[in-house]
């Protein structure tokens, strides 16, 4: 049954995952090349800065921790970005980090899932480190889908053919 909980567990953290991504690309797609960089205001960041802050997010919590690879991750430089990559080339990054996360977590013992590991100063399980890097990719998508509607004055049919009014 354990391992069983754990396969799930993954499986379900997996699907969100993609669904994120599914979702950037989806925004990425109604945008001119000129948009990604574009920031809101001077305390918010532009779509390049959220998909650069992804990728090292990702990469720090569920590469490096999980996996034992060497942490690289400059944070800062994330967010001090006011150019890069285009959409298609942060988009590639975005994906391959999050396909290489997919691979650690379904290569994952199950008895590694409560193993603590200390990662960007907090001391989580490997439980915790999978909730968070779910949670932490689902809430920038939304950011991103957030801004990109202001932009475009747009839905961006995530939902599209789906009656969300059933019981």
């Amino acid at each position: 049954m354990e391992k069983e909980l754990a396969i799930e567990f993954i499986n379900q953290s997996i699907f969100r995952m993609d669904e994120s991504t599914h979702r950037i690309k989806l925004c990425l797609e109604t945008l001119q090349e000129d948009a990604i960089w574009q920031r809101p205001n001077n305390a918010s960041n532009s779509i390049g800065n959220l998909i650069l802050h992804l990728c090292g997010n990702i990469r720090q919590y569920a590469i490096s921790s999980l996996s034992g690879a060497e942490d690289v991750r400059v944070r800062d430089a994330e967010f001090a970005a006011r150019n890069g990559p285009g959409k298609q080339e942060l988009l590639e990054r975005l994906a391959g980090t999050v396909e290489e996360a997919k691979a650690c977590m379904r290569g994952m013992d199950p008895a590694e899932l409560l193993r603590v590991r200390r990662v960007q100063g907090f001391q989580l399980s490997g439980i915790g480190i999978i909730i968070h890097v779910t949670e932490h990719y689902s809430y920038h998508t939304g950011q991103i889908a957030f801004w990109v509607k202001c932009l475009q004055d747009r839905d961006l049919g995530f939902y599209a053919g789906v009656d969300l009014n059933a019981k």
